[in-house]
């Protein structure tokens, strides 16, 4: 039997079970047949992050950011080249601090730009300060992802 991983759709949240061999295969939303990934990161709010945490199967690497930020907004494009490199094996998301500053006080967020990567729902790395694309691709990798 093959695995399937649940997938939240980045365009209408609706969860959608893939294959986990078909990731890869450029796989679309049963409910508005929109691409699954589009090799882009996700600005997110709250409950759109949420989301993610709790009901996808892939690790998320969340930037925490400010628009104030000016290695924020140095390391946005860098973000940007990372997704495209690390999607469909992990989603990426955005999350400015300004925004939504209840999610940076609930992870501590202390300095931005700072990245986590979750697995599972749990925190399992996190990395201050701005990277390029592949410091920020080997950084994700290298925590087994």
């Amino acid at each position: 039997m093959n695995a399937s991983m649940h997938i939240v759709c980045p365009h209408c949240e609706a969860i959608n079970r893939v294959p986990a061999e078909r990731l890869g295969a450029a796989p679309s939303c049963g409910k508005c047949h929109q691409p699954l990934f589009q090799g882009v990161p996700l600005d997110v709010d709250a409950a759109r992050f949420e989301k993610h945490l709790t009901r996808s199967d892939l690790p998320l690497l969340v930037d925490f950011w400010a628009p104030w930020c000016g290695p924020c907004r140095m390391m946005a494009p860098e973000f940007v080249r990372a997704a495209g490199q690390l999607e469909p094996r992990m989603r990426l998301l955005k999350v400015d601090t300004e925004a939504v500053p209840a999610l940076g006080a609930r992870y501590g967020i202390r300095s931005i730009p700072t990245l986590m990567l979750f697995r599972n729902g749990c925190e399992v790395a996190r990395q201050a300060g701005a990277m390029n694309a592949s410091g920020i691709a080997q950084w994700a990798q290298g925590h087994g992802v």
